[in-house]
Protein backbone atom coordinates (compact mmCIF):
# COMPACT_ATOMS: atom_id res chain seq x y z
CA UNK A 1 0.00 0.00 0.00
CA UNK A 2 3.11 2.33 0.33
CA UNK A 3 2.44 5.64 1.50
CA UNK A 4 -1.65 5.44 1.43
CA UNK A 5 -0.98 3.47 5.14
CA UNK A 6 -0.25 5.76 7.49
CA UNK A 7 -2.58 8.08 5.43
CA UNK A 8 -5.61 6.05 6.58
CA UNK A 9 -4.20 5.69 10.31
CA UNK A 10 -3.86 9.38 10.06
CA UNK A 11 -7.61 9.16 9.00
CA UNK A 12 -8.57 6.67 11.81
CA UNK A 13 -6.85 8.59 14.57
CA UNK A 14 -7.17 11.68 13.26
CA UNK A 15 -7.20 15.72 14.58
CA UNK A 16 -11.02 16.29 15.12
CA UNK A 17 -11.59 14.26 11.47
CA UNK A 18 -15.20 12.66 11.26
CA UNK A 19 -16.54 10.24 9.04
CA UNK A 20 -15.09 10.15 5.61
CA UNK A 21 -16.58 11.84 2.53
CA UNK A 22 -15.55 11.58 -1.02
CA UNK A 23 -16.05 14.19 -3.62
CA UNK A 24 -14.91 14.65 -7.10
CA UNK A 25 -13.29 17.65 -7.83
CA UNK A 26 -12.70 19.20 -11.66
CA UNK A 27 -9.68 21.93 -11.78
CA UNK A 28 -9.25 23.58 -15.13
CA UNK A 29 -5.75 24.92 -15.80
CA UNK A 30 -5.36 27.80 -18.12
CA UNK A 31 -2.21 27.10 -19.54
CA UNK A 32 -2.41 29.72 -22.24
CA UNK A 33 -1.12 32.49 -21.02
CA UNK A 34 0.44 33.58 -17.08
CA UNK A 35 -1.93 35.99 -15.29
CA UNK A 36 1.25 36.83 -12.53
CA UNK A 37 4.68 36.08 -12.01
CA UNK A 38 6.84 36.08 -9.26
CA UNK A 39 10.93 36.41 -8.93
CA UNK A 40 13.25 33.65 -8.91
CA UNK A 41 14.25 34.40 -5.22
CA UNK A 42 10.78 34.62 -4.26
CA UNK A 43 10.71 32.43 -1.04
CA UNK A 44 12.62 34.48 1.56
CA UNK A 45 13.30 33.90 4.75
CA UNK A 46 14.32 36.74 7.88
CA UNK A 47 16.96 36.88 10.55
CA UNK A 48 15.88 39.54 13.17
CA UNK A 49 18.31 41.63 16.03
CA UNK A 50 15.99 40.57 19.05
CA UNK A 51 18.60 40.12 22.01
CA UNK A 52 17.11 36.91 24.22
CA UNK A 53 15.15 39.55 26.60
CA UNK A 54 13.00 39.67 23.88
CA UNK A 55 9.62 38.61 25.90
CA UNK A 56 5.84 38.49 25.05
CA UNK A 57 3.04 36.59 27.10
CA UNK A 58 5.71 35.48 29.33
CA UNK A 59 7.44 33.88 26.85
CA UNK A 60 10.99 34.67 25.58
CA UNK A 61 11.24 31.99 22.30
CA UNK A 62 14.70 34.75 20.96
CA UNK A 63 17.55 32.91 22.57
CA UNK A 64 20.68 33.37 20.20
CA UNK A 65 18.99 33.44 17.42
CA UNK A 66 19.55 37.30 16.28
CA UNK A 67 21.99 39.10 13.92
CA UNK A 68 24.63 40.22 16.85
CA UNK A 69 24.61 36.23 18.30
CA UNK A 70 23.62 33.78 16.06
CA UNK A 71 25.91 30.66 15.77
CA UNK A 72 26.92 30.80 12.03
CA UNK A 73 28.93 28.28 11.86
CA UNK A 74 26.14 25.40 12.89
CA UNK A 75 26.66 22.88 10.78
CA UNK A 76 22.52 22.53 9.95
CA UNK A 77 21.93 26.11 9.42
CA UNK A 78 24.60 25.83 6.84
CA UNK A 79 22.87 22.47 5.19
CA UNK A 80 19.43 24.53 5.60
CA UNK A 81 20.41 27.58 3.57
CA UNK A 82 22.15 25.57 0.88
CA UNK A 83 19.74 23.55 0.05
CA UNK A 84 17.49 25.93 -1.53
CA UNK A 85 20.45 26.71 -3.46
CA UNK A 86 19.65 30.21 -3.55
CA UNK A 87 17.71 31.30 -0.79
CA UNK A 88 17.11 35.10 -0.64
CA UNK A 89 17.71 36.22 3.31
CA UNK A 90 16.37 39.72 5.27
CA UNK A 91 18.16 40.53 7.80
CA UNK A 92 15.73 43.24 9.57
CA UNK A 93 12.91 43.48 11.63
CA UNK A 94 11.88 46.28 14.30
CA UNK A 95 14.98 46.81 15.73
CA UNK A 96 16.85 47.69 12.76
CA UNK A 97 15.79 51.33 12.96
CA UNK A 98 17.95 51.43 16.66
CA UNK A 99 21.12 50.18 14.73
CA UNK A 100 24.56 51.87 14.40
CA UNK A 101 27.16 50.38 12.08
CA UNK A 102 30.80 50.41 13.87
CA UNK A 103 32.41 51.86 10.92
CA UNK A 104 35.39 54.80 11.53
CA UNK A 105 33.96 57.39 12.77
CA UNK A 106 31.61 55.87 15.28
CA UNK A 107 32.18 58.41 18.38
CA UNK A 108 31.17 56.16 21.25
CA UNK A 109 31.69 52.36 21.68
CA UNK A 110 29.98 49.29 19.28
CA UNK A 111 27.78 48.25 22.63
CA UNK A 112 24.75 45.92 21.52
CA UNK A 113 21.42 46.20 23.31
CA UNK A 114 20.12 46.34 26.12
CA UNK A 115 16.95 46.13 28.47
CA UNK A 116 16.27 50.17 28.77
CA UNK A 117 13.09 51.35 30.33
CA UNK A 118 11.32 54.41 28.31
CA UNK A 119 12.71 53.50 24.60
CA UNK A 120 11.86 52.55 21.53
CA UNK A 121 10.43 48.88 22.27
CA UNK A 122 12.19 48.95 25.85
CA UNK A 123 15.84 48.35 24.02
CA UNK A 124 18.83 50.82 23.62
CA UNK A 125 20.45 51.74 20.26
CA UNK A 126 22.83 48.65 19.53
CA UNK A 127 25.89 48.19 17.17
CA UNK A 128 27.07 45.99 14.59
CA UNK A 129 30.72 45.89 14.79
CA UNK A 130 32.57 45.12 11.18
CA UNK A 131 34.01 42.22 12.61
CA UNK A 132 30.99 40.90 13.15
CA UNK A 133 29.47 42.05 9.71
CA UNK A 134 32.57 40.37 8.11
CA UNK A 135 31.36 37.00 9.84
CA UNK A 136 28.12 37.58 8.60
CA UNK A 137 29.15 38.13 5.27
CA UNK A 138 31.75 35.20 4.86
CA UNK A 139 29.00 32.80 6.11
CA UNK A 140 26.37 34.73 3.59
CA UNK A 141 28.83 34.02 0.57
CA UNK A 142 29.29 30.24 1.92
CA UNK A 143 26.21 29.65 2.17
CA UNK A 144 25.36 31.51 -1.52
CA UNK A 145 22.63 33.33 0.25
CA UNK A 146 21.04 36.32 -1.79
CA UNK A 147 21.17 39.46 0.96
CA UNK A 148 18.59 42.00 1.39
CA UNK A 149 19.53 44.28 4.53
CA UNK A 150 17.39 46.87 6.12
CA UNK A 151 19.04 50.29 7.20
CA UNK A 152 18.23 52.33 9.96
CA UNK A 153 15.63 54.85 8.58
CA UNK A 154 15.05 56.68 12.16
CA UNK A 155 19.38 57.81 12.54
CA UNK A 156 19.47 61.51 13.00
CA UNK A 157 15.73 62.36 13.57
CA UNK A 158 13.90 63.20 16.63
CA UNK A 159 10.81 62.53 18.36
CA UNK A 160 7.97 64.80 18.02
CA UNK A 161 5.17 63.14 20.18
CA UNK A 162 3.31 60.08 20.33
CA UNK A 163 4.70 57.65 17.65
CA UNK A 164 5.89 60.58 15.53
CA UNK A 165 9.37 61.01 14.41
CA UNK A 166 10.47 64.36 12.53
CA UNK A 167 13.25 65.40 10.78
CA UNK A 168 15.40 64.78 7.77
CA UNK A 169 17.10 61.06 7.95
CA UNK A 170 20.77 61.75 8.76
CA UNK A 171 22.83 59.37 6.06
CA UNK A 172 26.47 59.50 7.51
CA UNK A 173 26.59 56.05 9.38
CA UNK A 174 24.63 54.27 6.44
CA UNK A 175 27.27 55.74 3.91
CA UNK A 176 29.99 54.99 5.65
CA UNK A 177 28.72 51.20 6.44
CA UNK A 178 27.99 50.75 2.60
CA UNK A 179 31.01 52.24 1.75
CA UNK A 180 32.61 50.12 3.80
CA UNK A 181 30.72 46.50 2.29
CA UNK A 182 31.26 47.87 -0.88
CA UNK A 183 34.91 47.82 -0.41
CA UNK A 184 34.81 44.42 1.19
CA UNK A 185 33.08 43.32 -2.06
CA UNK A 186 30.21 41.69 -0.13
CA UNK A 187 27.29 40.84 -1.78
CA UNK A 188 24.28 42.87 -0.90
CA UNK A 189 21.70 42.10 -3.21
CA UNK A 190 18.81 44.80 -2.23
CA UNK A 191 18.73 47.58 0.34
CA UNK A 192 15.42 48.50 2.76
CA UNK A 193 15.23 51.64 4.06
CA UNK A 194 13.45 51.20 7.39
CA UNK A 195 11.26 49.11 8.95
CA UNK A 196 7.52 49.83 9.73
CA UNK A 197 7.26 53.05 9.98
CA UNK A 198 4.78 53.74 7.71
CA UNK A 199 1.20 54.25 8.06
CA UNK A 200 0.35 54.63 11.98
CA UNK A 201 3.89 52.95 12.40
CA UNK A 202 4.45 50.09 15.57
CA UNK A 203 6.36 51.99 17.97
CA UNK A 204 7.57 54.89 15.54
CA UNK A 205 6.30 56.44 12.38
CA UNK A 206 7.70 58.71 9.56
CA UNK A 207 4.74 61.05 7.69
CA UNK A 208 5.32 59.43 3.82
CA UNK A 209 6.42 63.20 2.34
CA UNK A 210 9.54 63.47 4.75
CA UNK A 211 10.00 59.40 3.63
CA UNK A 212 9.83 60.05 0.46
CA UNK A 213 12.95 62.79 0.03
CA UNK A 214 14.90 60.68 2.82
CA UNK A 215 14.89 58.10 -0.54
CA UNK A 216 15.65 60.16 -3.39
CA UNK A 217 18.77 61.21 -1.11
CA UNK A 218 19.19 57.67 -0.35
CA UNK A 219 19.53 56.45 -3.92
CA UNK A 220 21.90 59.62 -4.78
CA UNK A 221 24.45 57.66 -2.50
CA UNK A 222 23.54 54.63 -3.53
CA UNK A 223 23.92 55.55 -7.31
CA UNK A 224 27.45 57.38 -6.28
CA UNK A 225 28.84 54.17 -3.85
CA UNK A 226 27.96 51.72 -6.46
CA UNK A 227 29.35 53.66 -9.52
CA UNK A 228 32.13 51.18 -10.01
CA UNK A 229 31.22 48.43 -9.11
CA UNK A 230 29.11 45.95 -11.24
CA UNK A 231 26.76 44.78 -8.94
CA UNK A 232 23.09 45.51 -8.49
CA UNK A 233 21.81 47.34 -6.01
CA UNK A 234 17.87 47.67 -5.90
CA UNK A 235 16.29 49.98 -3.05
CA UNK A 236 13.36 48.93 -1.39
CA UNK A 237 10.74 50.54 1.24
CA UNK A 238 9.21 51.27 3.47
CA UNK A 239 8.99 47.49 5.29
CA UNK A 240 5.91 48.46 7.11
CA UNK A 241 2.40 47.62 6.97
CA UNK A 242 -0.09 48.66 4.10
CA UNK A 243 -1.55 52.10 4.18
CA UNK A 244 -2.80 53.33 0.95
CA UNK A 245 -2.67 56.83 1.17
CA UNK A 246 0.75 56.69 3.00
CA UNK A 247 2.08 54.42 0.89
CA UNK A 248 0.65 56.40 -2.73
CA UNK A 249 2.01 59.45 -1.71
CA UNK A 250 5.52 57.93 -0.73
CA UNK A 251 5.18 56.82 -4.64
CA UNK A 252 4.27 60.39 -5.76
CA UNK A 253 7.06 62.37 -3.75
CA UNK A 254 10.24 59.60 -4.63
CA UNK A 255 8.87 59.45 -7.81
CA UNK A 256 10.27 57.10 -10.55
CA UNK A 257 13.29 55.38 -10.68
CA UNK A 258 13.71 55.76 -7.43
CA UNK A 259 12.32 52.28 -5.53
CA UNK A 260 12.65 49.65 -6.91
CA UNK A 261 9.87 47.31 -4.64
CA UNK A 262 7.36 48.34 -2.13
CA UNK A 263 7.57 46.22 0.82
CA UNK A 264 4.80 45.20 2.87
CA UNK A 265 4.13 42.78 6.35
CA UNK A 266 1.57 40.28 6.41
CA UNK A 267 0.50 39.34 10.38
CA UNK A 268 -2.81 38.29 9.72
CA UNK A 269 -3.74 35.64 12.06
CA UNK A 270 -3.59 37.85 15.50
CA UNK A 271 -2.00 37.55 18.82
CA UNK A 272 0.02 34.54 19.39
CA UNK A 273 -2.47 33.89 22.88
CA UNK A 274 -5.84 33.45 20.62
CA UNK A 275 -7.00 29.68 21.00
CA UNK A 276 -8.72 29.87 18.30
CA UNK A 277 -5.36 30.31 16.14
CA UNK A 278 -5.44 26.85 14.53
CA UNK A 279 -9.12 27.39 13.67
CA UNK A 280 -8.73 30.35 11.82
CA UNK A 281 -5.50 28.71 9.86
CA UNK A 282 -8.66 25.83 8.81
CA UNK A 283 -10.85 28.08 7.72
CA UNK A 284 -11.26 29.07 3.96
CA UNK A 285 -13.31 32.69 4.64
CA UNK A 286 -10.58 33.69 7.03
CA UNK A 287 -7.67 32.66 4.93
CA UNK A 288 -9.32 35.24 2.26
CA UNK A 289 -9.57 37.99 4.29
CA UNK A 290 -6.04 39.06 3.48
CA UNK A 291 -6.55 38.98 -0.41
CA UNK A 292 -7.98 42.59 -0.33
CA UNK A 293 -4.17 44.08 0.97
CA UNK A 294 -2.75 42.29 -1.81
CA UNK A 295 -5.39 43.84 -4.18
CA UNK A 296 -4.73 46.98 -2.78
CA UNK A 297 -0.87 46.54 -2.98
CA UNK A 298 -1.22 45.81 -6.76
CA UNK A 299 -3.58 49.08 -7.89
CA UNK A 300 -1.57 51.48 -5.69
CA UNK A 301 1.66 50.68 -7.36
CA UNK A 302 0.11 50.54 -11.02
CA UNK A 303 -1.64 53.74 -9.90
CA UNK A 304 1.10 55.54 -8.62
CA UNK A 305 4.47 54.09 -8.95
CA UNK A 306 4.56 51.44 -11.86
CA UNK A 307 8.15 51.34 -12.10
CA UNK A 308 8.09 49.62 -8.72
CA UNK A 309 7.29 45.92 -7.95
CA UNK A 310 5.58 44.28 -4.81
CA UNK A 311 7.38 42.19 -1.72
CA UNK A 312 6.75 40.93 1.10
CA UNK A 313 9.17 41.95 3.01
CA UNK A 314 8.51 40.11 6.11
CA UNK A 315 5.57 37.81 7.21
CA UNK A 316 4.81 35.38 10.47
CA UNK A 317 1.43 35.32 10.26
CA UNK A 318 1.43 35.85 14.33
CA UNK A 319 3.20 39.08 15.47
CA UNK A 320 5.40 39.18 18.75
CA UNK A 321 7.27 36.16 17.92
CA UNK A 322 5.02 34.04 16.54
CA UNK A 323 1.99 31.48 18.36
CA UNK A 324 3.73 28.88 20.21
CA UNK A 325 2.71 25.23 19.24
CA UNK A 326 1.06 26.24 16.34
CA UNK A 327 3.59 28.67 13.86
CA UNK A 328 6.61 25.99 14.67
CA UNK A 329 4.05 22.67 13.46
CA UNK A 330 2.55 20.77 11.12
CA UNK A 331 -0.74 23.27 10.99
CA UNK A 332 1.21 26.46 10.20
CA UNK A 333 1.98 25.13 6.36
CA UNK A 334 -1.76 25.39 5.96
CA UNK A 335 -1.82 29.25 6.23
CA UNK A 336 2.15 29.49 4.96
CA UNK A 337 1.62 27.89 1.63
CA UNK A 338 -1.67 29.11 0.78
CA UNK A 339 0.03 32.55 1.79
CA UNK A 340 2.53 31.78 -0.69
CA UNK A 341 0.11 30.56 -3.45
CA UNK A 342 -1.90 33.96 -2.71
CA UNK A 343 0.79 36.35 -2.91
CA UNK A 344 2.46 34.86 -6.25
CA UNK A 345 -1.39 35.20 -7.79
CA UNK A 346 -1.08 39.33 -7.12
CA UNK A 347 2.50 39.68 -8.95
CA UNK A 348 4.30 39.21 -5.55
CA UNK A 349 8.06 39.14 -6.05
CA UNK A 350 9.05 38.29 -2.87
CA UNK A 351 7.93 36.65 0.50
CA UNK A 352 10.19 36.79 3.31
CA UNK A 353 8.70 34.28 6.20
CA UNK A 354 9.55 35.78 9.40
CA UNK A 355 12.04 33.91 10.37
CA UNK A 356 14.86 31.86 9.18
CA UNK A 357 15.43 31.03 12.97
CA UNK A 358 14.51 32.55 16.24
CA UNK A 359 10.70 33.03 17.76
CA UNK A 360 8.47 30.07 17.81
CA UNK A 361 7.84 30.94 13.97
CA UNK A 362 11.44 29.95 12.86
CA UNK A 363 11.69 27.62 9.80
CA UNK A 364 14.14 25.91 12.43
CA UNK A 365 13.83 25.55 15.74
CA UNK A 366 15.90 28.08 17.78
CA UNK A 367 17.81 25.51 19.98
CA UNK A 368 18.81 22.60 17.82
CA UNK A 369 18.75 24.04 14.03
CA UNK A 370 16.70 21.33 13.71
CA UNK A 371 13.75 21.96 10.43
CA UNK A 372 10.20 22.74 11.63
CA UNK A 373 7.72 21.82 8.92
CA UNK A 374 7.48 24.99 7.32
CA UNK A 375 11.00 24.85 6.75
CA UNK A 376 9.79 21.63 4.10
CA UNK A 377 7.31 23.23 2.70
CA UNK A 378 9.05 25.97 1.48
CA UNK A 379 11.56 24.03 0.10
CA UNK A 380 9.47 22.34 -1.98
CA UNK A 381 7.56 25.02 -3.11
CA UNK A 382 11.16 26.46 -4.04
CA UNK A 383 12.07 23.55 -5.81
CA UNK A 384 9.20 22.74 -7.68
CA UNK A 385 6.93 26.36 -8.44
CA UNK A 386 8.30 28.26 -11.26
CA UNK A 387 7.93 31.92 -11.43
CA UNK A 388 4.81 31.93 -14.22
CA UNK A 389 1.97 32.03 -12.31
CA UNK A 390 -1.40 30.21 -14.13
CA UNK A 391 -4.90 30.32 -13.62
CA UNK A 392 -7.21 27.72 -12.23
CA UNK A 393 -10.97 27.71 -12.62
CA UNK A 394 -12.80 25.68 -9.82
CA UNK A 395 -16.32 26.29 -7.82
CA UNK A 396 -18.02 25.26 -4.97
CA UNK A 397 -15.37 23.90 -2.87
CA UNK A 398 -13.67 26.66 -0.47
CA UNK A 399 -12.17 23.81 1.65
CA UNK A 400 -9.96 23.07 -1.34
CA UNK A 401 -7.45 25.44 -2.35
CA UNK A 402 -5.68 25.20 -5.70
CA UNK A 403 -2.58 27.09 -6.93
CA UNK A 404 -0.68 26.55 -10.50
CA UNK A 405 2.69 27.44 -11.55
CA UNK A 406 4.76 26.49 -14.52
CA UNK A 407 7.08 23.80 -13.62
CA UNK A 408 10.27 24.94 -12.14
CA UNK A 409 12.94 25.36 -14.35
CA UNK A 410 11.49 22.03 -16.42
CA UNK A 411 8.72 21.69 -18.53
CA UNK A 412 4.96 20.93 -17.64
CA UNK A 413 3.18 22.73 -14.45
CA UNK A 414 3.42 22.59 -11.09
CA UNK A 415 0.52 22.49 -8.68
CA UNK A 416 -0.18 23.21 -5.27
CA UNK A 417 -3.49 21.65 -3.28
CA UNK A 418 -4.61 22.27 0.39
CA UNK A 419 -7.38 20.42 1.95
CA UNK A 420 -8.67 22.58 5.11
CA UNK A 421 -11.50 20.30 5.25
CA UNK A 422 -11.02 17.58 8.30
CA UNK A 423 -13.94 15.50 6.83
CA UNK A 424 -13.52 15.56 3.13
CA UNK A 425 -11.13 13.89 0.24
CA UNK A 426 -10.66 15.11 -2.69
CA UNK A 427 -10.47 12.89 -5.87
CA UNK A 428 -9.04 15.13 -8.21
CA UNK A 429 -9.00 15.15 -12.25
CA UNK A 430 -6.37 17.99 -13.87
CA UNK A 431 -7.45 19.49 -16.74
CA UNK A 432 -5.94 21.56 -19.54
CA UNK A 433 -8.81 24.88 -20.64
CA UNK A 434 -7.84 23.84 -24.31
CA UNK A 435 -9.76 20.34 -24.33
CA UNK A 436 -11.88 20.96 -21.35
CA UNK A 437 -14.77 21.69 -23.25
CA UNK A 438 -14.73 18.42 -24.68
CA UNK A 439 -15.77 16.38 -21.40
CA UNK A 440 -18.99 16.72 -19.50
CA UNK A 441 -18.20 19.07 -17.30
CA UNK A 442 -17.37 19.65 -14.07
CA UNK A 443 -18.90 16.83 -11.68
CA UNK A 444 -19.53 16.92 -7.43
CA UNK A 445 -20.32 13.31 -6.81
CA UNK A 446 -20.31 11.94 -3.60
CA UNK A 447 -20.06 8.19 -2.85
CA UNK A 448 -18.60 7.21 -5.88
CA UNK A 449 -16.94 3.57 -6.26
CA UNK A 450 -13.38 2.86 -6.63
CA UNK A 451 -14.17 2.34 -10.58
CA UNK A 452 -16.10 5.43 -10.96
CA UNK A 453 -13.05 7.60 -9.35
CA UNK A 454 -10.62 5.84 -12.05
CA UNK A 455 -12.73 6.67 -14.84
CA UNK A 456 -12.70 10.20 -13.55
CA UNK A 457 -9.07 10.05 -13.04
CA UNK A 458 -8.63 8.57 -16.54
CA UNK A 459 -10.45 12.11 -17.48
CA UNK A 460 -7.30 14.33 -17.27
CA UNK A 461 -6.03 15.39 -20.76
CA UNK A 462 -3.74 18.04 -22.36
CA UNK A 463 -0.52 16.30 -22.38
CA UNK A 464 2.08 16.96 -24.90
CA UNK A 465 2.52 13.03 -25.72
CA UNK A 466 0.51 9.37 -25.62
CA UNK A 467 3.48 7.82 -24.58
CA UNK A 468 2.63 6.17 -21.19
CA UNK A 469 3.24 9.04 -18.77
CA UNK A 470 3.46 9.92 -14.77
CA UNK A 471 2.95 12.23 -12.33
CA UNK A 472 4.95 13.04 -9.30
CA UNK A 473 3.11 13.29 -6.27
CA UNK A 474 4.28 14.62 -2.86
CA UNK A 475 1.87 14.02 -0.15
CA UNK A 476 2.43 16.01 3.33
CA UNK A 477 0.88 15.00 6.50
CA UNK A 478 1.05 15.36 10.09
CA UNK A 479 2.65 12.56 12.16
CA UNK A 480 0.02 10.99 14.14
CA UNK A 481 -2.46 13.16 12.84
CA UNK A 482 -1.57 15.73 15.05
CA UNK A 483 -1.98 19.10 13.42
CA UNK A 484 0.57 20.67 16.44
CA UNK A 485 3.02 18.02 15.97
CA UNK A 486 6.41 19.49 14.61
CA UNK A 487 7.00 16.38 12.22
CA UNK A 488 6.09 16.08 8.64
CA UNK A 489 5.36 13.46 6.67
CA UNK A 490 6.11 13.25 2.86
CA UNK A 491 3.98 10.36 1.32
CA UNK A 492 4.13 8.91 4.88
CA UNK A 493 7.71 8.73 5.72
CA UNK A 494 8.60 11.05 8.58
CA UNK A 495 10.79 14.36 7.67
CA UNK A 496 13.98 13.98 9.63
CA UNK A 497 18.16 15.05 9.10
CA UNK A 498 20.39 12.28 8.05
CA UNK A 499 22.99 10.95 10.36
CA UNK A 500 25.40 13.60 8.82
CA UNK A 501 23.10 16.27 9.16
CA UNK A 502 21.98 17.07 5.99
CA UNK A 503 18.30 18.14 4.55
CA UNK A 504 16.77 14.69 3.57
CA UNK A 505 15.74 14.08 -0.21
CA UNK A 506 11.99 14.59 -1.01
CA UNK A 507 11.28 12.03 -3.03
CA UNK A 508 7.95 12.59 -5.16
CA UNK A 509 5.65 9.52 -5.36
CA UNK A 510 5.77 8.59 -9.32
CA UNK A 511 2.00 8.09 -10.35
CA UNK A 512 0.31 7.05 -13.93
CA UNK A 513 -1.15 9.82 -14.54
CA UNK A 514 -4.33 8.15 -15.24
CA UNK A 515 -4.79 7.22 -11.42
CA UNK A 516 -6.86 8.77 -9.06
CA UNK A 517 -4.94 12.00 -7.93
CA UNK A 518 -6.72 12.13 -4.09
CA UNK A 519 -6.04 14.97 -1.64
CA UNK A 520 -6.37 13.96 1.95
CA UNK A 521 -8.32 15.49 4.98
CA UNK A 522 -5.98 17.81 6.29
CA UNK A 523 -3.28 16.98 3.83
CA UNK A 524 -1.43 19.72 1.63
CA UNK A 525 -0.31 17.69 -2.10
CA UNK A 526 2.32 19.36 -4.22
CA UNK A 527 1.75 17.73 -7.91
CA UNK A 528 3.98 17.75 -11.11
CA UNK A 529 2.98 17.12 -14.76
CA UNK A 530 5.70 17.18 -16.79
CA UNK A 531 4.15 16.77 -19.78
CA UNK A 532 1.09 19.10 -19.52
CA UNK A 533 0.59 21.50 -22.34
CA UNK A 534 0.75 25.03 -21.21
CA UNK A 535 1.83 27.73 -24.02
CA UNK A 536 3.09 29.68 -20.99
CA UNK A 537 5.37 27.54 -19.79
CA UNK A 538 7.09 26.95 -22.74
Amino acid sequence: MGFWLPLLLFFASGYGILALESTNVSIIVKGSVSVAETNEHFVCATIDWWPPEKCNYNQCPWGQSSVLNLDINHPFLAAAIQAFNTLRIRVGGSLQDQVVYGVKGLEHPCLPFEKTVGSLFGFSKGCLSMDRWDEINSFFNRTGAIVTFGINALYGRHHVKNHLWGGAWDSSNARDFIEYTISKGYKVDSWEFGNELSGRGIGARVEAEQYGRDLIHFRAILDELYEKSHTQHLLLAPGGFFDEQWYSKLLQVSGSGIVNAMTHHIYNLGPGTDPHLAKKILDPQYLNRIADIYKNVQSTIKNHGPWALAWVGEAGGVPNNGGRLVSNTFIDSFWYLDQLGMASTYNTKAYCRQTLIGGHYGLLDRDTFIPNPDYYSALLWHRLMGKKVLSVDFNGHPHLRAYTHCRKQKEGISLLLINLSNNTEYNVAIKNDINANLNTGVHNDKGHSFTDGLKWAVSWIGTTSTAVQTREEYHLTAENGNLQSKTMLLNGTPLQLTEGGGIPPLTPAHVPVASPLIVAPLSIVFVTLPNFEAEACV
